[in-house]
């Protein structure tokens, strides 16, 4: 429900900060005090057009806040936290306009644009009159207090599951369609490809392994010509050239002639030394020989490497991939011929899934119009026994249940539902907003209040001057069914008739002071004396007399 509201620099209002209680609570002025700029500021808040002109005069912007108090299930808490909005045990909804007409809105102090205020706003308050958006004109709406008021939850519910299920064998339909007819168009690319990637055979990890091996082989070469060279310096084949070997046997020879006769050890160690490296020297060739032999190049498996490796890039090239998908390739078109080959039987299945379960739903969607049917019926009857005493008594309202085509169905069922009404004996009933009067609309929809109470999630009702035009007798049943709704809804309602202020449980009067630079509307909620004297006034006028204060009294004590 609404537990307070804030307004700063609205029009005529300075600084106001009302508070509000569970029940009926009326608003009751003379004409011109300001009861309209209280529903428009609140209207700020629940997200309708900024306007500029509501600003106070001396104001820079004005702004108004109202807050809400709503069980932890409420459906506003859901739509919150689908878009990241923190909740709270209140819901503040404010709005702040600027004098160069631009508005922000704020949800618990986040910004947030106006029309999920909006949104958020349509289901914590409800607005009803002459001149306001009446929600229960609305064709989702008038469908959804038809089954709330008639129709079995679980049933609905049924509804809605067969319906999703339905879509979902709708949707496997539609991809398996699509998908036999994309493979249909490129069978022959498909069939073409899988043969030629199944040639190659392409594996996971070819390409690198190929890499690896090619550049391996393309070493050896090198390695092979390296190990050529040394050999041949060790042990040159031209006999023009002296190697190593026999520069050292030439000098070993040389210093074996003088060895016997040279007194001394330095001939010696130098005989000795070069018997050493001529050793050393006949280990190196030996070595060097066998890497020979292990270096050999391998022209003709290095040429079948590259073959490979070329193949594969060039196939990765031709389908747009790289070296490494072309197994998953493979894989993605022997399957897309799969889906072809197996592509007729799959999407008959698909098709009898769908057909079973649209079956399914088009027998649950029945039940729920026959539901329907019976419920608009008592409905009908409901809400006509409360128009006679509401001046209306030569009204008919009627429910009107129809059938949607197919594209229209959806999980609340194949129905649409239309609240339409007659306010002359032989005229054919119309929407609701376009056959009555504003008077008349106003009272037909306090009627539906009453036999729908407690069925929306909408915790607050105001309703303005819905006893236009009435007095006596009319406006006390208006009086009285508006307190039948407070039990189960909290109601707000601007009234001029005597009868109505009487029922409320809390009475605000609003009045236009008048100061030195300018006028100010104030709001001021009654005491029992003043109340009885606000009454008194409403029902004698300028003058108040003794025998108004005495029916003022006789009012509020109740029938």
């Amino acid at each position: 429900m609404l537990t307070a509201l804030s307004i700063r620099d609205v029009v005529l209002i300075d600084r106001l900060d009302l508070s509000f209680d569970a029940g009926l609570s009326v608003f009751t002025g003379e004409t011109g005090a300001g009861k309209s700029i209280l529903l428009d500021a609140l209207g700020l808040a629940l997200g309708a057009r900024a306007d500029a002109g509501l600003i106070r005069a001396e104001a820079a912007q004005a702004v108004v806040t109202a807050s809400f108090v709503v069980g932890a299930a409420h459906p506003a808490y859901a739509l919150l936290d689908h878009h990241g909005i923190a909740g709270g045990e209140d819901i503040l909804l404010r709005r702040i306009v600027a004098r160069d007409g631009k508005s922000r809105a704020l949800i618990n102090d986040q910004p947030v644009g106006a029309a999920l205020l909006r949104r958020v706003a349509d289901l914590l308050i409800e607005i009803q009159g002459q001149h306001a958006q009446i929600g229960l004109s609305d064709a989702a709406t008038q469908r959804s207090m038809l089954d709330e008021y008639g129709v079995d939850r679980a049933l609905r519910d049924t509804v809605a599951s067969f319906h999703a299920s339905w879509q979902a064998a709708e949707a496997a339909r539609h991809d398996a369609a699509a998908a036999l007819a994309e493979a249909q168009r490129d069978e022959d690319f498909l069939r073409h490809a899988v043969d030629e990637l199944a040639t190659l055979a392409p594996r996971n990890g070819e390409e690198d392994e190929l890499a690896a091996s090619r550049q391996h082989l393309q070493g050896a070469e090198r390695r092979a010509e390296a190990i050529g060279n040394a050999l041949g310096e060790l042990a040159p084949r031209e006999r023009r050239s002296a190697g190593p070997a026999a520069t050292l046997r030439s000098a070993a020879r040389a210093l074996a002639r003088i060895a016997e006769a040279e007194q001394g050890p330095v001939i010696g160690q130098a005989l000795a030394a070069i018997e050493r490296a001529e050793e050393a020297l006949a280990e190196a060739e030996t070595l060097l020989s066998r890497a020979a032999g292990e270096a050999e190049a391998d022209p003709r498996g290095l040429e079948s490497i590259e073959e490979r490796l070329f193949a594969l890039r060039a196939m990765a090239r031709k389908h747009g991939v790289t070296p490494p998908e072309l197994p998953g390739l493979l894989d993605h078109f022997a399957a897309r011929l799969a889906t072809l080959d197996a592509g007729t039987a799959s999407l008959q299945q698909c098709e009898a899934a769908a057909q079973a379960a649209r079956a399914e739903y088009v027998t649950a969607a029945a039940a729920l119009t026959a539901a329907r049917e019976q419920a608009a019926i008592r409905l009908s009857r409901a809400v006509g026994r409360e128009l006679p005493p509401l001046k209306l008594d030569r009204a008919r309202f009627v429910v009107e249940r129809s059938g949607l085509p197919e594209a229209q169905w959806g999980p609340r069922g194949a129905d649409a539902v239309r609240f339409l009404i007659a306010t002359n004996p032989g005229d054919a009933p119309g929407a609701l907003d376009k056959v009555a009067s504003g008077g008349e609309l106003s009272r037909l929809l306090l009627a539906l209040n009453v036999v729908l109470a407690g069925e929306s999630p909408v915790g607050t009702l105001i309703f303005d001057e819905v006893d236009s035009g009435i007095g006596g007798a009319t406006a006390a049943a208006v009086g009285e069914r508006l307190a039948r709704i407070a039990q189960a809804t909290q109601v707000l309602v601007v009234t001029h008739s005597p009868q109505v202020a009487a029922r409320a449980g809390t009475h605000f009067q609003v009045a236009k002071a008048s100061g030195r630079s300018r006028a100010q509307t104030l709001v001021t909620m009654l005491p029992p004396a003043a109340r009885r004297e606000e009454i008194a006034r409403m029902l004698a006028g300028e003058t108040i007399t003794d025998a108004a204060r005495e029916a003022a009294a006789s009012l509020l004590a109740g029938p």
